[in-house]
Order: structure tokens, then sequence, then C-alpha cells
């Protein structure tokens, strides 16, 4: 029974890989955020969608951006850093201080997602997982343990008000 159980349980996390992911994500977090090591970290992404309509064809294409997001439970602060899947570089940091935002919720239709706006016009939604296989548009990481962490603390004390 063991192997035909192994058969069907579908794929699995390449733990080595998974874990030079997170030496590299906490080696970037780390060089450009400011006390970054006080910070724990999983990773995301966030979509934009743009609709089209040409006459008779109608549709839409998503862009794809890839986010390193740390969070200090001290601090009450969220940090987002943009980056690309293979880990290569990134942006520069966006912080977010629970008492300086307007609101954030979490939003659990159409994609699990932890939504923050940092004032009325704008916010970033950032879609988190536990492991995804897409290395070309997702960073590889298995994060199960992270992401309970990070729900139980956007939920517990960031989306409060």
């Amino acid at each position: 029974m063991g192997f035909f159980s192994k058969l069907f349980q579908g794929p699995q996390p390449d733990m080595e890989k998974s874990n030079a992911n997170r030496q590299k994500i906490r080696e970037l977090f780390d060089q450009t955020v400011e006390n970054g090591s006080s910070y724990r970290l999983i990773v995301g992404y966030t979509e934009d969608v743009s609709r089209f309509n040409y006459g008779f064809v109608h549709g839409s294409k998503t862009k794809i951006g890839n986010l390193i997001v740390g969070w200090n439970q001290d601090t009450q602060t969220i940090v987002v850093l943009p980056t690309v899947p293979d880990l290569s570089g990134c942006g520069g940091p966006v912080c977010y201080r629970r008492d300086e935002i307007h609101k954030a919720y979490r939003n659990k239709y159409p994609t699990d997602a932890f939504v923050i706006y940092p004032d009325r016009s704008s916010y970033i939604a950032i879609n988190a997982y536990e492991w995804l296989d897409d290395e070309s548009l997702y960073i590889y990481l298995e994060q199960k343990e992270e992401l309970e962490a990070f729900t139980a603390f956007f939920v517990n004390q960031f989306a409060k008000k």
C-alpha cells in the first residue's frame, strides 16, 4: 500500500531546491531592507489584469509580479520586495506599518489574497501559496508553516482596525 499511496499523492516539492531558494530570499531581503533579519519571510505574487475589447474579440491578459514579503510582529510592519522567479535581483522595498494604512483584509474569493490599502486610492493584493510547481512564473519555495504564521499575523493583528 505504501507504493500506491506515494504514486497517487501527486507532485512533491524538491526540498533541496526549496531550501536553496529560501537562503537566496533571506540574502536578498537582508541586503535590501534595514534590519531585514528581524523579519519572517514568505513569497507570493501580485497580478495585473488588463482587459481588451477589439470588436468581436474580448479577453484579458494577466501579468504576474513575484514578491518577497517580510513581517515583523513587534513593529506590526509588512515589507514587500518585488523580485523575479529566479531570484536574480529585486526592486525597492515598500513598507506598510499597521498604524499608517487605511485598511487591510483577507480576500478569499476568487483567490486567497491579503489586501492592503495604504490610502483610499491604491492597494496591493498579496497572493501567497504553500508551494507551486511552476518555476517559470513563481518562486519555487515550500512554505506551509511560514504561510500559516503570516496568515495568523495578518488576520489577528494587521487586518484589525
